[in-house]
């Protein structure tokens, strides 16, 4: 919706909203276990998600999540970065800038 793409993400062909957010039935989408805990009925889980998507993100927290993507950062706390950097077993948030500092020995 904000690419403008479409007014309302149930008329987006490409996208699970119908499934999820309207009941539709679709064989290509299986419920994630996130969007099971979103209520204990069909009817519950769809007003919640319809409700999810239908919120805005202030201009601050675009531009944080566009920022963290160009520089492929992982949004989110400190332990949030850590985990994921114990997972992937590389850096996911900003190194120090400048060369390594040479060794009192040398």
């Amino acid at each position: 919706m904000r690419a403008a793409v479409c007014t309302d993400p149930a008329d987006y062909l490409w996208s699970s909203h119908g499934c999820n957010a309207l009941g539709h039935d679709d064989l290509l989408i299986h419920p994630h276990p996130n969007y099971q805990r979103l209520g204990t009925t069909r009817e519950q889980r769809c007003a919640a998600y319809r409700a999810i998507t239908m919120e805005t993100l202030s201009d601050e927290d675009i531009l944080a999540i566009r920022l963290h993507l160009q520089r492929q950062h992982a949004l989110g706390s400190d332990r949030f970065r850590s985990a994921i950097e114990a997972q992937l077993a590389r850096p996911a948030g900003p190194l120090k800038i400048g060369r390594p500092r040479k060794d009192s020995t040398d």
